[in-house]
């Protein structure tokens, strides 16, 4: 904790119309109130680089998830980017992977490194797996997920990959507890233990259904507190939010690095 200081900051100077400084990540969230484990993207405490919240007012689990109509949700989310940028933070992510459907307007929008869902490392797992395997894409809720969700963030439809969704037919109980309008309580809760054996049991089955997957990629940013856990029963690549805020993080504030020859 009480490291000697950075030879390397000898001069400062002013970032232009930036506030704060030594910021890292600045997150969108929705105008949502539910906890979230250590490893959940609204749960700053587990991340080893500075995190920035911002609320996207208006914006919910309804309005961004489940509405018809979203363009409602992108001058919201326009003002919110904005103000993570005002205020320092190096790059701007969001809470839930379907914001995706706004990575282009928000990236054209802000002028800062953006990454507005974690199926941005669908098309990256593609390539790294080759064309004889599948991406295995595993959404919260599948039975929402249009074409613009993937074609936003450069995935090219009916290429190799495939679609699960743990929460459909209200499996996942844990999880609607904490998200589901109808579902969870006036306090939302959900219990470590039974959400992880839930989650497990959804994602290994979608696992074992396609015989050629090489990779996962888990959009929901409640998935990566389980994501190591389910690594250890399928042993492939997982990527998460987890994987994608320290990519972002590693790229706008790159590492020094210590060692001998």
């Amino acid at each position: 904790m009480y490291q000697k200081r950075d030879i390397g900051i000898n001069h400062i100077v002013s970032r232009k119309n930036r506030h704060c400084y030594g910021m890292g990540l600045g997150v969108l969230l929705l105008d949502e109130v539910y906890p979230g484990f250590p490893g959940d993207v609204r749960n700053a405490s587990a991340f080893p680089y500075p995190i920035q919240y911002q609320i996207v007012k208006g914006v919910d689990i309804q309005a961004l998830v489940y509405s018809k109509d979203k363009e409602p949700c992108l001058d919201p989310i326009k003002r919110a980017a904005n103000k993570l940028k005002y205020i320092g933070c190096r790059a701007i992510l969001a809470e839930c992977g379907y914001f995706s459907i706004f990575q282009n307007e928000i990236a054209g929008y802000v002028d800062l490194p953006v990454f507005m869902s974690s199926l941005l490392q669908v098309s990256w797992a593609q390539q790294l797996i080759g064309p004889k395997k599948v991406v295995g894409i595993l959404m919260s809720c599948k039975s929402v997920l249009q074409e613009a969700h993937l074609v936003s963030v450069g995935i090219q439809p009916g290429s190799n990959y495939v679609v699960g969704g743990v929460m459909d037919d209200n499996k996942c109980p844990e999880f609607h507890n904490l998200w589901t309008e109808d579902l969870r309580s006036d306090i939302p809760q959900a219990r470590y233990d039974q959400a992880e054996n839930d989650f497990l049991e959804q994602a290994v089955t979608f696992y074992q259904s396609h015989s050629n997957m090489g990779a996962m990629v888990l959009e929901c940013t409640g998935f990566p507190p389980f994501a190591r856990a389910l690594q250890r029963k399928i042993d492939i690549p997982i990527f998460s939010w987890g994987t994608l805020f320290d990519f972002a993080y590693s790229i706008v504030v790159h590492r020094d690095y210590y060692g001998h020859v």
